[in-house]
């Protein structure tokens, strides 16, 4: 028998440690990442006592699938919509955390003689705070629900894209780009690139998975979904970045999508099994005779973190108007460094620019310092409590001052704000697919088109192709109404208001100008240009409808994709008040387990279920003698408020699509005739749901009235029934209501 690939061994090694060694830290109730470490260390050269892995290049690269597949989970939790919800409190303590402790780190690596780029590296590492090992904690001490913590969970949502934006300078001071317009650039090209991948990815790749849903099992929606994350890899590594940064937006893109909670749950496993592996790596780095050598250091470092982040987390808070306690409790909660301080450590040292003495080092600070997090989290309240007394008066009203002030914004600077962030962000995200559109023709289509057709007409057809290709995006600069309700009230305010506002709209006209006489110069000559310029504007013109039109398609397809978790949990409109959301049974709901006769459904919440999915198998119509179990994922319909009140029950949150294979619940009207033999009975009667397998959702009866059925309700001549069900059941009682058949 052929002897096993190194590879396999080292697994099998590497894997069984780390079984043992998490068995054991789970019964002394530490971080499982920590156990990882230890196992790494375990089965690396550096510790004599067991065996050793041999190839360690094959571990590295299952080492950099997980930090790929880390990141990619950790975007399918991050949400752009989210980031924009968390408010200035989040990002000015974060951007204060970073730069603070990025300068700290600095000026610790140069007086304990590091290299400056060591010295970089060690301060972006210090920087960043550990989403996992805080999660863990505030499970652990059940604060999940305080509301210091949702501050605390918004500062870690802007660190980890702090972080993806420190790993793209860095890569380009690694290359020596370190002066102020190289950094800039490279900034500006993330910003183009994470803008043009979010549009287009959200217009495309949800509307994709929708189309496909039927056939998505949980099989076929982990293929998709990974090779979704490694194509856009293998898109950020050709513009550039890094494979972890395209990971990380692939994931933020597919975190809009219904299917995001599956997709979770698929991926889990595999998550786990890289992730660890990475950490694992991350522990054959450690050298006990490096940490001796350089014990003092680590001390000063994790004295450096514990001090550092906290102090400068409760600055950022106390900046952003929040009170001290809550500055106090959160800025002790961000008191460690984790899984990203590991991933820029990783980067530093395969662009061969930091030393390899610094990875254990940083390793060793972030187990003292996820240690002592329980322990900071508990001080904060005490501390709090001891610093309060000792504060002046006037500073105590100073500091409340200051936070009312930051809470209490004026109504004009706060329309003034909504307006600008409107107008501002609709040009720089129309400008960035303007751009996208003219380098794609310049690459792709000029050649083709005058391939084709040499000579001057495949140079005026591409340049045709072109600019109706960007006119949407154009005249979404200059034509579209952003906050138009809000401009109105401002302009009636006075020519305070009106003259800023002339400027801003005359800039709108000038930007979309640029662009067409930018490109039209770099085809044609000026002459040229003149000509197709006033033949564009022309055609814009005319065709100003028509362009409306398709940019309001394109627009609302995106925000569909966009909104889909949302418009889910809110419900998807059915008619007159009445929407279907579908939501995922908790296994601590006091519904779990419960028959759907003694639920009572309609009786205390007012909605009516008309479908659960149990895994691949969907039961439409459920009947009464039906239990409920964890995981089902239940399609309710009612009110907006009953949806709202309903929900917590089932899942205290989210709501998603179904993603079963088969036949969905359709939603149709039954309009009864004179001659129908359903006029005179009761709903009851009808037996919709026993005979049929659906249900009756509700009556129209003239222009105005809306009636719930409840059992006792007379069906007349020239009433619209609203039913659910699948299609074959539906055209069957449609027929029988109608009296085409008995």
């Amino acid at each position: 028998m052929e002897g096993l690939q190194p590879l396999i061994t080292d697994l099998a090694l590497i894997l069984i440690l780390a079984g043992i060694v998490t068995l054991l830290f789970k019964k002394l109730r530490q971080p499982v990442v920590l156990g990882y470490i230890v196992a790494g260390f375990l089965a690396s050269p550096n510790f004599h006592y067991l065996p050793s892995i041999v190839d360690a290049e094959s571990i590295d690269i299952w080492a950099q699938i997980g930090i790929i597949v880390l990141l990619f989970t950790l975007g399918l939790e991050f949400n752009f919509k989210k980031l924009l919800n968390v408010g200035a409190t989040a990002f000015t303590t974060a951007l204060t955390i970073a730069i603070g402790m990025i300068a700290i780190g600095y000026m610790a690596g140069q007086l304990m003689g590091f290299t400056t780029f060591d010295s970089i590296f060690l301060g972006a590492m210090l920087s960043m705070s550990s989403t996992m090992i805080i999660i863990k904690a505030f499970g652990d001490l059940g604060l999940q629900q305080q509301k210091f913590t949702q501050s605390v969970f918004g500062v870690l949502i802007v660190q980890d894209l702090l972080a993806v934006v420190l790993m793209v300078v860095l890569s380009s001071v690694a290359a020596g780009s370190v002066e102020g317009g190289e950094l800039l650039n490279s900034v500006a090209r993330l910003l183009f690139f994470l803008i043009l991948w979010f549009v287009i990815g959200t217009y495309i790749i949800p509307s994709f998975i929708r189309s496909v849903r039927r056939f998505l099992n949980n099989e076929t929606l982990l293929i998709v979904s990974m090779g979704l994350c490694f194509g856009m890899v293998v898109i950020a590594n050709y513009a550039g970045f890094s494979s972890a940064l395209g990971a990380f937006v692939m994931g933020s893109i597919l975190s809009s999508a219904n299917e995001v909670e599956r997709i979770e749950r698929i991926v889990q496993p595999i998550k786990d099994l890289f992730g660890a592996v990475f950490f694992i790596s991350v522990g054959m780095l450690v050298d006990l005779n490096a940490l001796v050598e350089y014990a003092v250091p680590i001390l000063i470092l994790s004295l450096v973190v514990i001090v550092g982040q906290s102090f400068l987390a409760i600055v950022g808070m106390l900046l952003s108007g929040q009170p001290l306690r809550t500055a106090m409790q959160s800025g002790f909660s961000l008191s460690q460094i984790g899984e990203f301080s590991f991933i820029i450590a990783s980067l530093g040292i395969s662009l061969g620019v930091m030393d390899k003495f610094l990875y254990p080092i940083v390793v060793a600070v972030s187990v003292v310092t996820t240690f002592t997090t329980p322990y900071m989290i508990k001080l904060a309240e005490p501390c709090f409590k001891k610093l309060e007394p000792l504060i002046p008066e006037r500073i105590k009203k100073r500091l409340d001052e200051y936070s009312n002030s930051k809470t209490i914004i004026k109504d004009d600077k706060a329309t003034w704000k909504k307006v600008l962030i409107g107008y501002f962000g609709n040009i720089l995200v129309y400008s960035t697919l303007i751009i996208a559109i003219i380098i794609v023709s310049e690459i792709w289509l000029f050649p083709i088109a005058e391939g084709w057709i040499p000579g001057t007409i495949g140079k005026l057809l591409a340049t045709i192709i072109t600019l109706l290709a960007m006119s949407p995006f154009l005249w979404a600069i200059t034509m579209r109404r952003t906050n138009s309700n809000i401009l109105r009230s401002l302009w009636s305010d006075g020519r305070s208001n009106q003259v800023p506002i002339m400027l801003l709209i005359v800039f709108r006209y000038i930007v979309a100008m640029a662009f067409v006489i930018g490109f039209l110069l770099s085809v044609y000559s000026y002459i040229g240009m003149i000509i197709g310029a006033v033949i564009f504007i022309l055609m814009m013109k005319t065709f100003s409808k028509d362009i409306q039109k398709q940019f309001s398609r394109l627009e609302k397809n995106f925000l569909n994709n966009l909104n889909q978790r949302e418009r889910s949990k809110k419900g998807i409109d059915l008619i007159h008040n009445l929407h279907i959301a579908r939501m995922t049974l908790h296994e601590d709901s006091e519904l779990a387990g419960v028959k759907l006769a003694d639920s009572n459904l309609r009786k205390h919440y007012g909605v009516n279920l008309v479908s659960i999915l149990r895994g691949t198998r969907r039961l439409n119509i459920p009947g009464g003698n039906v239990r409920l179990f964890p995981g089902d994922i239940l399609g309710v319909i009612g009110t907006e408020e009953q949806i709202g009140k309903f929900l917590p029950v089932v899942e205290c949150g989210e709501a998603m699509s179904s993603d079963g294979t088969s036949e969905e619940v359709t939603y149709t009207y039954i309009t009864i005739n004179e001659g129908s033999t359903w006029v005179g009975k009761s709903t009851a009667d009808l037996g919709l749901r026993n005979n049929y397998q659906c249900l009756l959702v509700g009556i129209e009866r003239g222009i105005d009235t809306f009636l719930q059925p409840d059992g006792t309700i007379k069906i007349e001549a020239n009433d619209i029934l609203w039913v659910a069900g699948e299609q074959p059941q539906i055209k069957a009682i449609k027929e029988i209501a109608q009296g085409n058949t008995k």
